[in-house]
């Protein structure tokens, strides 16, 4: 299995990359599974698989030439042309999952707390502009001790949900067909949801793959990020569907099912979300950044305040919105990152793949 802890560091990436605003919050996870009803948990399932596969494959990518960026594995994978406009859809998703980010700060601050959604907004935005100008690996390390507390919170909360659903099997599908959809289909739903997010962990799985000493390391960590994302995934659909009946026009799902059991728990739950979205919005900021400026000059300070200004202005849409209408179009466009992963894997298996030079 390779270095069991090196292991456990990219499968613990992985899933803190994906995990933001939109998936512990159970919004991203309603639109594209849940809504559809049980045959979203079959959604889920084909997702659970591409995911395994995709970690894995980028992974071995990113180590077999021991990548400190995604850009020459994006080139290689995809070619020349081809790859200018992958790295360039990689590089704004990074802004736009920051966009999402803020709007979900502002979401969670007024389900929690009755507090006006542009003050949790801009109380993200601030943290997240400081945090990446600062670049305080202290203060990132322990928010990312939130991704442990929400996996906690999400088992907690499931099982609180399925034992007490009460309405039958008949009024739940009905419930979950009035939810809000990402997708005409649930097919189409579970590829999209795999697109925009491999999009988005796409950069760091090669960069982690990169820094492994060998490839069986950098195999299994993909493997084991995709496994621990698809339980985490299975129980927030799951639960959400056993209590599909008062979910409607609910920005974040899982903190309403927390609070319902406890209103302790629902602000443990509440904590552990702000810091996922935190964990997201300043990975996501600072890798926008950082491909268009230099890390550490005054340059990449001032464009990281108008980027977090900028962000937070697109924010103003709303979170819910936001996630029904980003999230997919990326996805859509994310699928040609997906298909050159899976040829590029091919070619990898076969030694046909060599790294070209970037334009």
């Amino acid at each position: 299995m390779g270095n069991f802890k090196e292991v456990i560091r990219i499968a613990g990436a992985f899933v803190g990359v994906i995990v933001g605003a939109g998936f512990a919050s159970g919004q991203e996870l309603m639109q594209f599974f849940t809504s559809f009803g049980l045959i979203g948990l079959a959604g889920s399932m084909i997702s659970i698989a591409l995911f395994i596969f995709l970690a894995m494959a980028l992974s071995s990518l990113g180590q077999q030439y021991t990548s400190s960026s995604h850009k020459p594995i994006v080139y290689a994978i995809c070619g020349k042309y081809l790859g200018i406009f992958v790295d360039a859809l990689i590089t704004f998703f990074m802004f736009a999952l920051a966009v999402v980010m803020i709007a979900g700060g502002g979401a969670l601050g007024e389900q929690l707390f009755g507090i006006p959604k542009l003050w949790g907004s801009v109380a993200v935005t601030v943290l997240t502009v400081l945090i990446v100008c600062m670049n305080v690996r202290q203060v990132i390390t322990f928010i990312g001790a939130a991704t442990p507390l929400l996996a906690l919170m999400v088992i907690i909360v499931s099982v609180v949900a399925f034992s007490g659903h009460e309405a039958d099997l008949h009024a739940l599908e009905a419930a979950a067909s009035t939810l809000p959809r990402g997708a005409g289909n649930w097919v189409i739903g579970a590829l999209l949801y795999v697109s925009y997010n491999i999009i988005a962990g796409a950069p760091f799985l090669i960069i982690m793959g990169g820094q492994s000493l060998d490839r069986k390391t950098a195999v299994w960590g993909g493997v084991l990020g995709g496994v621990l994302l698809g339980l985490l995934m299975l129980m927030i659909v799951g639960s959400m569907f056993a209590r599909a009946d008062i979910l409607a026009g609910v920005p974040m799902p899982m903190l309403l099912l927390a609070t319902q059991f406890s209103p302790f728990v629902g602000i443990v739950m509440g904590v552990a979300i702000f810091g996922m979205i935190l964990n997201t919005a300043v990975g996501v900021l600072y890798s926008f950044s950082a491909r268009l400026l230099e890390p550490g000059t005054m340059k990449f300070r001032l464009g990281t305040v108008a980027a977090g200004i900028l962000a937070f202005a697109g924010s103003l849409a709303g979170f819910v919105q936001l996630v029904g209408t980003v999230f997919p179009f990326f996805g859509y466009l994310g699928f040609v990152l997906m298909i050159c992963t899976l040829v590029g894997w091919l070619r990898l298996r076969s030694g046909t793949l060599r790294l070209i030079e970037a334009a």
